[in-house]
């Protein structure tokens, strides 16, 4: 057995390329070639992650408002707190004017003046930034529509990125796979996960580390166990690599498993193949979920979101947003189209007993789909 100490050693930095500046202004040609087309004179990009992929700018969420007014003639002005201007002079990769204001007047009343026609929002805006925006005699509509098309479609440098992420990550998962030990705690392993992410390169985002009954309940349990023979080990984990998420759940047993314990796994592994096999371009994400989930509902669990069964969507968008469009739950009729990357993690739970989710990432290309790493093959070889 190998303490995590020395995994951690073996550990060296990732190396890909960010976003280059070209392909940012590229990105807003785009904006605003649908911008014009939907009849809008301006989109306001607030300190969200949609202003990451338009300018390559990661700012701060706070109760003053920053971020970047994009217009359809061409214009792009970064809208600023005076005090600080200076920092962001230093971070902008995409020409622009500035606009500032000061800590006693109107920013909202800033952008108004600058707009003359319907301004599109951010869908990631706060509702009251967004409701004093509609407050200051502008026509406002949603720019939700406009910045999730553009942003569901992954490019080439986009895809590298993520899958340099996902590589790490995996190596993360199978690096605490490798060290688990009886009377290891959760907490434990959580520690070597963020230190891993970090000595990878990686910005640590996640882990949720969950042992035994505690399994079985999707977002964990709010007290630490430790390991003993005979658990199943839930292990969900993500960083961050130049913005873009990283997002893989493992789930085994350690030790010897029962034969409930391989029928369970067994059958969130034919249910997680099912989604993946009814992933095709040009068929709906709910397409997809119902796919997994009638496989669950024919091994006997279920229906619906009934449990034992699963308790929630198969699946979920991954970019820089850890969850982001598109969905793979019922309803999302949004048909899948390359470039697209979502996870496919129909979780099966068995509440007083165990859980078993494996969530793996797949990435849409014009024959059908591809995983960023391997799935598990089985209980016993989870890494191969």
């Amino acid at each position: 057995m190998t303490d995590y100490d020395t995994l951690l050693a073996g550990f060296r930095p990732v190396d890909v390329p960010a976003i280059p500046s070209a392909e940012l202004s590229g990105r807003l040609d785009t904006l605003r070639h649908a911008m014009r087309a939907g009849g809008l004179d301006a989109v306001w990009l607030d300190a969200t992650s949609s202003l990451t992929y338009y300018t390559g700018l990661a700012l701060h969420a706070s109760e003053r408002l920053h971020g970047a007014l994009v217009g359809a003639d061409g214009s792009l002005t970064y809208v600023t707190p005076n005090f600080e201007r200076p920092k962001l002079e230093t971070m902008i990769r995409i020409p622009g004017a500035i606009a500032v204001w000061e800590e006693d007047e109107d920013p909202f009343a800033l952008i108004s003046a600058r707009v003359s026609g319907r301004i599109g929002l951010d869908p990631g805006m706060s509702f009251g930034f967004a409701n004093r925006l509609m407050a200051a005699n502008l026509s406002v509509t949603s720019a939700g529509p406009l910045i999730a098309a553009q942003r569901r479609i992954k490019s080439a440098t986009e895809l590298a990125i993520l899958q340099t992420a996902m590589d790490a990550s995996h190596a993360v998962q199978k690096a605490v796979h490798t060290g688990l030990r009886p009377g290891i705690t959760t907490g434990e392993v959580a520690a070597f996960v963020t230190a891993a992410h970090q000595a990878l390169g990686l910005r640590h985002v996640f882990v949720a580390v969950q042992f035994g009954e505690a399994t079985a309940y999707p977002h964990g349990v709010p007290y630490e166990q430790s390991l003993k023979d005979g658990d199943m080990v839930l292990v969900d984990l993500g960083g961050n690599l130049h913005g873009y998420h990283s997002d893989i759940t493992r789930s085994y047993v350690f030790g010897t498993p029962t034969d409930r314990q391989r029928h369970l796994w067994d059958c969130e592994y034919r249910a997680q193949m099912a989604g993946f096999a009814a992933a095709r371009p040009g068929v709906a994400c709910a397409d997809v979920d119902a796919a997994a989930r009638g496989s669950l509902v024919a091994d006997g669990f279920g229906p619906g979101y009934a449990v034992p069964g699963l308790p929630h969507r198969t699946g979920h968008g991954l970019g820089l947003d850890l969850h982001e469009e598109p969905w793979i739950v019922a309803g999302d009729t949004t048909p899948l189209a390359p470039g697209m990357c979502f996870s496919i993690e129909p979780m099966l739970c068995v509440y007083g007993e165990c859980g078993v989710r494996l969530e793996d990432i797949a990435y849409m290309t014009e024959e059908g789909p591809r995983w960023f790493c391997a799935p598990s093959a089985s209980l016993d070889r989870p890494f191969e």
